[in-house]
């Protein structure tokens, strides 16, 4: 079995909200990420989506430890990095790094693009030399751009170049491990493609391991070889892709499958999913139902769901999903 390249066990993130009471705590606490095991393998791409809210983007920082965990381990290779600082930790970092959602605002508009890609570089001690010009102009050319994007700004670039801008900077430390967060959801569809199809090429090329976050299922499935499917904080399946889009196991992976638009819609009667209303909206993090999270919602749910939370079970080589639907008490 393939050693992971990124390994979380037990990982859970708490933010303290509002006014502190008597001894200093804080009255509200949300549990963005709750006690999450994932395992990323090297080279490969794991798809983690879900709703706005469910906890993605803050378990991706946490991966690469630009959010502190409050319990939890993260391993990077055969390192425990959950608490590395200083230089120990810079010099973990040049080998994990982040694409942003935003292409707009994740770029300094006083900056040319030469500067903008080059900084890591000079953050982790290289000198902007004739040598550090080459290797911005080599990532640009990687990336789809001309040589004469280093002297322009960003606000002279469309949403998808300001993308590969930041793909370029990402990767001019030349990673290992990338969250690519929700990086096409702010671009037309039309260039949507192109981002997707210029990861998978970086990814052959330089031999990345990807975590992409993504609320849209159809991205996920033209690039993700497998999927974690996320709500309010945990992870309920986890499967190869095909597997999961397959069968889905979980009623909520069910419901969000059968949300994807289809181009004809006896494609999606002749299926195997069928599709599922999901009642009302995501519940308050700060009010986590008791028993399954997912059952005010849940078409299915039955007075276990409302008492006892499921425990993830792999039901299948790889596939691990937390129901008691289909794991049965």
């Amino acid at each position: 079995m393939m050693t992971p390249l990124v390994e979380a066990t037990g990982l859970s993130r708490d933010f303290a909200l509002g006014a502190r009471g008597l001894f200093g705590r804080s009255r509200h606490v949300l549990r963005a990420v709750d006690r999450v095991d994932l395992a990323i393998l090297p080279g490969e791409t794991v798809g983690l989506v879900g709703e706005s809210g469910s906890g993605k983007s803050t378990l991706g920082r946490l991966l690469i430890r630009l959010v502190e965990p409050t319990a939890g381990r993260i391993r990077f290779g055969a390192e425990d990095i959950t608490r590395l600082g200083g230089r120990a930790l810079a010099e973990t970092r040049r080998a994990m790094q982040i694409v942003f959602q935003d292409p707009y605002g994740a770029l300094d508009p006083r900056m040319p693009v030469e500067q903008i890609v080059m900084e890591p570089l000079r953050i982790h001690g290289a000198r902007a030399d004739a040598a550090a010009r080459r290797a911005v102009a080599e990532m640009l050319d990687l990336v789809g751009l001309p040589p004469r994007a280093a002297r322009r700004f960003p606000h002279e670039f469309s949403g998808g170049q300001r993308q590969r801008i930041g793909i370029a900077r990402a990767l001019i430390l030349r990673p290992q491990f990338v969250v690519a967060d929700e990086p096409v959801s702010a671009l037309d569809v039309s260039v949507q493609a192109q981002i997707i199809n210029l990861l998978t090429d970086l990814q052959r090329e330089l031999g990345l391991t990807y975590l992409f976050i993504a609320h849209d299922l159809a991205v996920v499935r033209h690039i993700a070889s497998r999927v974690a499917v996320m709500y309010l904080g945990k992870i309920v399946e986890l499967a190869e892709k095909s597997a999961l889009y397959a069968e889905p196991l979980h009623p909520y992976t069910q419901a969000l499958i059968a949300a994807v638009p289809v181009r004809h819609p006896s494609a999606r009667a002749a299926g195997r999913v069928r599709r599922a209303e999901l009642s009302g909206d995501v519940p308050s993090a700060l009010a986590i139902p008791s028993g399954c999270r997912f059952h005010p919602r849940c078409p299915h749910a039955m007075a276990l769901c409302r008492e006892r939370e499921p425990a993830p079970r792999e039901v299948r080589p790889g596939h691990v999903v937390s129901c008691h639907l289909v794991n049965p008490a």
